[in-house]
């Protein structure tokens, strides 16, 4: 009985460690897409993946999903590329939490500024479909890594 028990035990474990680690997979790869959209001004794209609900907080001021879509598609910050360094992700139930460390090349009322942040995104998986709930620009005081 005990060796049937144990491998049975491994095998669960492998199984839910490969599972976990599609869901992160699945989660980064939609993040690095949502910077493509967000360099791109794809506002069609990011407006099925913002939550109608969501907030965006930035250096100059907090927002929701409204008005964070019309600043990208208006150019008030235009997301030029975001050179993503690490990403950390944890998964809490039907929620991702990942923390981007990244220098942002980005245009703000017209100069090109360059950052680096610690960016938080969060994302609810409602009925299969993944949507951000938040995005947050934190700026480190580490020097800008980016040439």
């Amino acid at each position: 009985m005990k060796r049937i028990i144990l491998p049975l035990i491994m095998l669960l474990l492998s199984v839910q460690t490969f599972a976990q680690n599609a869901i992160e997979e699945e989660v980064k790869t939609l993040s690095k897409q949502k910077w493509q959209w967000m360099a791109d001004k794809n506002v069609d794209s990011l407006n099925l993946l913002f939550d109608d609900k969501s907030m965006f907080v930035h250096m100059g001021g907090s927002w929701g999903k409204t008005q964070e879509l019309n600043v990208i598609k208006g150019g008030g910050i235009h997301y030029k590329k975001a050179e993503v360094y690490s990403v950390i992700i944890n998964i809490i139930g039907n929620t991702a939490i990942l923390l981007n460390d990244i220098d942002l090349i980005a245009v703000v009322g017209g100069n090109e500024v360059t950052n680096p942040f610690m960016v938080t995104e969060v994302y609810v998986n409602e009925n299969g479909k993944w949507k951000m709930g938040s995005l947050t620009f934190s700026k480190l005081s580490r020097p800008v890594k980016i040439k």
